[in-house]
């Protein structure tokens, strides 16, 4: 029995032996190594991007109507002026002529109105010219009977009743000039007052005109429809969206990152973009200055707006640049790094990993700063160690 028991259990102590050395032993090809060093970081902040159509255009209707035709579908490319689809305008056109027909009215009333006031104008004018002449008339015989008069053969009475008369008509001629100008002068004003009212109606025309050739639903640039209404007989409401055309031949970045971050994001910031293994600079364009649900959105314009990994709707890693600290210690920046705090790393010390508390700082996409914990030429384990981490140290082999 004991030598049974020895057996046993020397067998299990084997077992348990070589259990723990192929869970422990690691090859070091198999790891992703970081020497630290001292160097520059340009501190960046990480957010979470998403890969859009540099220009994308909404089309609305611009009337209520109906989906009578559809020409084109999702993900076809069209140039400028290519019609997508036609809107019932029957009802739309009915109501254009008849303003067409309403806007010939009011040029014809607009012409009555010149023609009447021209003629109740050369009625007055002439009225004037006859007061003119009977006053002159009427100077020459003051100028007479003062005349006849002087020679004794008039009267003192006959004279005062002729220059009275002439005063009178220099009144009646006065009144006479003072309603022809104020008569003159309410014509212009009325005819004005009309020819606006007609350049306001043509404007009015003009819009409607306008909103008729937009109904005729076309492509305005060259580019590639990714949306379209293609349900044929739907009632479209007025401002709905109806199509869609993007450029897909060129790309931005529209950027999320939490508000807690928001003074770190502004307008003109450096910034990389991680897809995959390539990498694209850019700088940010725009950013929204509300925070909607705990989110701050930005725009990021690329050098390389055309670059063959770029795909609509692809999500992306994006590093917002915003300092640079120099001479620190840093390591490479890899799935472990979380944030700023305490880690624990395995740091290769000969044949073993030994597991290191680590303080670390701010970080960019290739680096992150040690504060403490590390020594330059320190080689530090950055790939991922989550299957250990109840492990203090492990064997490494070549």
């Amino acid at each position: 029995m004991i030598k049974t028991g020895i057996g046993i259990a020397g067998f299990a102590g084997i077992i348990v032996f070589i259990t723990s050395i192929m869970q422990t032993s690691l090859k070091r090809k198999d790891l992703q190594i970081s020497t630290a060093d001292r160097g520059s970081i340009e501190v960046s902040v990480n957010a979470s991007g998403k890969v859009v159509p540099a220009f994308e255009e909404i089309i609305n209707s611009p009337i209520h109507s109906r989906i009578v035709e559809v020409y084109k579908k999702g993900g076809d490319s069209v140039n400028i002026g290519t019609p997508i689809l036609k809107l019932d305008l029957q009802s739309a056109e009915t109501d254009y002529n008849k303003l067409l027909d309403e806007e010939q009215m009011k040029q014809l009333q607009l012409e009555q109105l010149r023609v009447t006031n021209r003629g109740k104008l050369s009625e007055m004018e002439m009225k004037l010219k006859v007061s003119r002449m009977e006053l002159n008339r009427k100077e020459v015989e003051l100028r007479n009977e003062r005349y006849l008069d002087s020679l004794g053969a008039g009267t003192t009475d006959k004279v005062r009743q002729t220059e009275l008369s002439y005063n009178v008509g220099q009144l009646q001629l006065n009144e006479d000039e003072q309603k022809y100008k104020n008569e003159q002068a309410l014509a212009e004003a009325e005819f004005k007052v009309k020819e606006l009212e007609l350049s306001i109606f043509r404007k009015s025309l003009a819009e409607m005109k306008r909103t008729l050739d937009d109904a005729q639903i076309r492509s305005p640039r060259k580019a590639i429809l990714t949306y379209v209404n293609n349900e044929i007989g739907a009632q479209i409401q007025q401002g709905s969206r109806i199509a869609v055309v993007s450029d897909l031949s060129n790309f931005k970045i529209e950027g999320e990152i939490a508000d807690t971050y928001g003074d770190r994001i502004a307008a003109g910031n450096k910034t990389v973009i991680k897809i995959g293994n390539d990498k694209l600079n850019g700088i940010v364009s725009e950013v929204t200055p509300l925070s909607r649900n705990g989110v701050i959105s930005f725009s990021v314009r690329l050098e390389e707006s055309n670059h063959k990994r770029l795909r609509s709707g692809l999500k992306t890693d994006v590093y917002v640049m915003n300092a640079i600290k120099d001479d620190v210690m840093r390591i490479a920046n890899a799935s472990y790094y979380m944030g700023k705090g305490e880690y624990e790393l395995f740091v290769i010390n000969g044949d073993r990993l030994l597991k290191r508390k680590v303080q670390l700082g701010d970080s960019n996409f290739e680096y992150v700063e040690v504060i403490s914990g590390l020594k330059e030429g320190d080689e530090v384990v950055v790939s991922d160690m989550s299957n250990y981490k109840e492990k203090n140290k492990l064997k490494i082999s070549n």
